[in-house]
Order: C-alpha cells, then structure tokens, then sequence
C-alpha cells in the first residue's frame, strides 16, 4: 500500500475501491469467522469451499469473504450468498457440494438448508427476512457480515475513513465536539454519560491528553465489543482518531481481554494497515495531526472494566479503583487526561460525523439516543447480538426477534446489565429499554447483556450465582464491597441451602443498601442489585425458602424432590430409560414409581417427559 499524503489520495482511493466493489459482478459469499462460527467450524467450512470452487474452476466468478459475526450465533457457521442474500445457517463441509452446484453454479436454492424459523416454523430464504434480523436497525454492527475485517479495503469501499476525512478537513476540533454533544450519544459501556461532555470537559485540561478504547468486556454472556472488535476493528479505530483529534491527543490505547485473541489479532491489523496508508502515526493525510494507538492485555479482573481501575493495570498497576471524586478526563491515565469510551461508543462515532448529529439523535428516545448493542442469551429460542433503536421493548427483543421462551416455557424475568443488573419481571415486558428506564425498574443498561429465565429459573439461586461472581471479582479494597458481599453471599446460601430463617431478607436490603452508599467504585455500588431486585419482584420465592422450606422452581437441592403423578403418566418408559440412577420403574404403559432413595434430583426425568407427569414437591 502507498500511503496517502493528503486528502485526495485518501478520496480518490476510497472512490475506486467503491466503484470496484459496485461493478463487480461476481458472486460473493460471506462466511463468518467471528469467535462463536468458529467454534462451530469455519475453518473447516472455508477449505472445503475453496477446494470445491477451485475444482469447479470457478475463482475467478466468485469471491469468498472471511467474514466478522453475523450476529445470529447459534445458527453458525454461517454462509451468505450475495447480492441475493441467500441464506444458509448452520453449513457443514458436507453441504458445500450442493451449494456450489445447485446456488452457485445453476442459481437455484438448496431446499434442506434454508432456514426454518424454530418460533413460527416458516422457512425463510433471505437474510433481511429472517425475523431474527427483520427487526433489527444494524447501524453499527451492520457491516460485519459484508467486510472482511482484515481488509482496510473492504472498510475503505463501503465508505470507511469519510468520517475521519470530514473531521480532520472540514471540522475544527470544537465542532466535532459539539456534534456529538448534539447527537445525544451516551457511553454505551455502563454509565451511560454523554460522550460529548466527556470529551469537551478533557479538551479543557492541562497536559498530555490520552483517548483510551475499553474492550475489557467482563459480563457473562456478553460479547458485543468482542464482536465489532473481530469485526469491524476499522469503525473502532476511526471514531478512535476523530475523538483524538478533537481532544488534542497523539497517544492511545485499546484495553483488551487476554481471552480475545481473535479481537487483538484482527484490531492490531488493522493499526498496521492503517499506519502503513499514513492514517495513523505522524502527519496524518499531511495535516500535521499525529497519533498512534497501543494495545494493552488485561488479565480478566472484571474491577478492571472500571475506568480507574483499568487506567491503573494499563499503567503495569494492580487494577483497583480509586475515589471518584477525581475525575479520568482531569487525572487518568499517567496522572494526566484521559478520555475513556468502550468499543461500541467509538464505534458510533463515524456514524454522527457522516450523517450529523440532527439523523443520529432521531434514533432512540429523548433521553437515550442511536441504537443500542444487546446480547441475548438464555432461555431464549434465538440467541445472538441484536440491534435495535432505544425504547424498543424487552417483549420486541424477547419475543419478535429472540423467537420466545424455549420449550414454550413461561417467561420469568430477564436480567440486563451483567452480573450487577437487576432482574426484570414480567410484568415490565412491555418496557421501552434505555438508560433511565431500566434504572427505574431496579436494573441497568450495563454493557447491553441481557439474560433470559425462564419458570424453571430460581430467583434466589440466581442471585446467589451473581453474587458469588461479584465476590469473587471485588478487588477488596473498600469494607463495604468487601465484606458486604461476602455476608450476602453466606445469607443467601444458607436459604438455598434450607437454613434460612425469619430477618434474613430484611438483612439483606439493610446490607445492600449499605453496600450501595459508600463502596468505593461502581462494581460495589450496582452490585446488590441482583439481590435487591429479586426481592422485590420474587419476595414469595424467598419466603417459600426460608418459611416453608421449598424451593418452587426445583432448583435448590435440599428444598425439594420429584415424584410422578400417576394420573398423568401414560408409561412411555422415556423417564426410566434416561435416568442415570434407575431410579423410576414401572410397566410400559402403566404408571411409574420414583425411588426416592435412589433419586440424585439431576432433572433429567423432569426434562425429558412430554406429559407434565414428573412433578416437583
């Protein structure tokens, strides 16, 4: 690559690959690379498909892409054949015979792997069809599935890099500020301050300033940043250089977990692609702008997701927070400025500067603007990353997109903002998701995870499970954080475990009240609410604990067992061949009887029967 010494180069490379892109008329099919495919068997996958159109001699009509997630992860590997957008989930090495003969060679589809919707069983052929993606508004995350995020390219022929051309070109330094104070745009790593403050606030201070990307994505079940930073590392890195510019900064850094080497492998080529086109470094496009960016490995402490903590491992510090009233944007990283964004915030960035903060900030609610990054996960029949604008509902994500509760199971709850979010009844399903209104429920946005439960959820059990992590990854510094959550996690053991006793709620609100007034950092004060919330809206779950010794959802070991209702058991034989502890008796055809004795309560008799017949007491 020759690197561009002004903004002409940069424009008149952009626009042939553009039209290049447009005017090919080859066959493109986008196969996902992202963590979760790969898992499944990408690797594999792609030499088959090469091999195979390699034989048919058919390079030089079809282009085969490596791409990032797709966002519908359990149906992986995913295949996407363009520009028809057929799509073909769950592709095995067997199958790519047929689809080179049949779709790639002759046009037609094949028939066994279009989807079929697990929720309405509708059979769906393309992409922007399947109800899964239907509903989705993919600003951010839509380019994953079209670019290979290896390929600063690709990124440059769908429009990649415009927005940095028009802030270092077109925008003094102040205005790119005000533009995304304009847009609305909230930090989409927790806390949900605006952006554009931040950044007019460390443009004020004295010092080397530092603009900081926290990728240190610590939640269970969340892999939002994860995703755009395998891919689409270019998006990140581009609102990256804007915020610098606007910031007066020339240094930063990306702050990573050690488990995602894919993200690092993907990210850190593309600072090398950047770097050699003269997009990064010294005198960027002839501006007289320098700046470079850094990768820096976490070790996986989750304290470490807060900024002050995170700015003291990436100093080579034990990462512990420390008080807040010294702000990161006065005194951060190295004592001096440091304007601190997640992966998903600078990654909205490009989006404002091209289209303008009047388009972005009609996008969402009054409140919470753009759209918003979410994985679901769970109990649910679709699972994956979805996104949608702010103030779609949690039934919309839920039910339309995320295809219902498995099994046809009774929905729950549903926890959104990782382990120290709150847990959502029912009852708030038609809640319009943003910042303020989940902190209204007893919840948060967090990083955007959103767990779903369903009836066989218990909500003691799962408070107990959040908590236990909590503990776990307190970095101990603070009495209140340290010790508090440890004595709520020894209370709600001992109610799981049937030696709960009359105060034990009350002394966990007194405890979490306390934990959430005067710990140290944001893990201490968000993390009772996982207790906090399911006493509030499970209270009888807790009660049946502690007074009458049950345990409704047949979760809590010691609190109940299972027997057989004869009236319902039609003697299908299914529960007595499946259990590992022969267990169940009896005639096919007729009633079975459960050995109490023998029963290890696994519930695989309570999963397994079609009739409702295994019960919990």
């Amino acid at each position: 690559m020759v690197k561009l010494e002004n903004r002409e180069a940069l424009r008149e490379l952009r626009d042939s690959l553009q039209a290049k892109f447009q005017k090919s008329k080859k066959k493109l099919i986008s196969l996902c690379a992202g963590s979760g495919c790969g898992a499944y068997g990408t690797a594999k996958v792609y030499k088959t498909l090469m091999a195979e159109l390699a034989e048919q001699d058919l390079q030089d009509e079809v282009e085969v892409k490596l791409s990032g997630c797709h966002g519908f992860c359990e149906k992986g590997p995913i295949m996407v054949i363009h520009p028809e957008g057929i799509f073909y989930p769950q592709i095995k090495e067997e199958h790519i015979p047929d689809i080179v003969e049949q779709t790639i060679k002759n046009g037609e589809l094949v028939k066994s792997l279009i989807f079929k919707d697990p929720a309405t069983k509708k059979k769906f052929t393309h992409e922007k069809d399947v109800p899964f993606y239907k509903l989705q508004e993919r600003i951010i995350f839509g380019n994953n599935g079209i670019i290979d995020p290896t390929s600063i390219e690709d990124y440059l022929s769908v429009g990649g890099h415009a927005a940095l051309e028009k802030a270092l070109f077109d925008m003094a330094p102040e205005e790119i500020i005000d533009e995304v104070k304009k847009s609305g745009l909230r930090g989409r790593g927790g806390g949900g301050f605006p952006t554009g403050v931040k950044w007019a606030t460390c443009r004020k201070q004295k010092g080397e300033r530092y603009a900081i990307c926290n990728a240190d994505e610590g939640d269970p079940g969340a892999y939002m940043d994860r995703s755009l930073l395998e891919g689409n590392p270019h998006s990140v890195l581009e609102g990256m250089i804007i915020g610098a510019f606007a910031i007066g900064s020339n240094e930063g850094y990306v702050y990573v977990r050690h488990e995602y080497p894919l993200a690092v492998k993907n990210f850190s080529k593309a600072l090398e692609s950047a770097r050699e086109l003269g997009l990064l470094g010294k005198n960027i496009l002839g501006t007289g702008f320098d700046f470079d960016i850094f990768i820096s490995r976490g070790g996986g402490a989750f304290v470490c997701g807060e900024s002050t903590a995170l700015m003291a491992s990436l100093e080579g510090n034990p990462g512990r927070p420390r008080a807040k009233y010294i702000h990161s944007v006065e005194k951060g990283f190295r004592q001096n400025p440091s304007m601190l964004n997640n992966v998903e915030t600078w990654a909205n960035i490009p989006m404002i500067i091209n289209n303008g903060a009047d388009w972005y900030s009609s996008i969402g609610t009054e409140r919470s603007k753009g759209t918003k990054i979410f994985s679901l996960v769970g109990k649910v029949m679709n699972t994956g990353l979805v996104e949608v604008p702010m103030g779609t509902s949690l039934r919309t994500i839920i039910y339309d997109i995320g295809g219902g509760i498995l099994k046809k199971k009774k929905f729950k709850a549903v926890q959104t903002g990782g382990p120290s979010g709150g847990c959502i009844p029912e009852q708030f399903l038609d809640l319009g998701i943003d910042f303020d209104e989940l902190t209204k429920v007893g919840s948060m946005m967090g990083s955007g995870g959103m767990i779903v439960m369903d009836q066989d959820t218990c909500m003691v059990d799962i408070s107990r499970y959040f908590v236990e992590f909590l503990k776990d990854e307190s970095c101990g510094q603070c009495n209140p954080c340290r010790e508090g959550i440890k004595r709520m996690l020894e209370i709600l053991t001992d109610i799981c475990e049937g030696h709960g006793k009359g105060g034990d709620i009350e002394l966990l609100e007194e405890l979490g009240d306390m934990i959430q007034k005067f710990s140290l950092c944001g893990l201490g004060t968000t993390a009772p609410n996982p207790v906090l919330s399911t006493i509030l809206y499970f209270r009888d779950e807790y009660e049946a604990h502690i007074k009458d010794k049950k345990c409704p959802a047949g979760v809590c070991k010691p609190l109940f067992y299972y027997e057989i209702d004869e009236e319902a058991c039609n003697g299908c034989t299914l529960c007595a061949k499946r259990c590992p502890e022969e267990a169940i008796t009896g005639e096919k055809k007729e009633p079975h009887q459960l050995d109490q004795e023998k029963c290890n309560k696994c519930s695989i008799c309570y999963d397994a029967c079609k009739f409702n017949a295994v019960v919990i007491k």
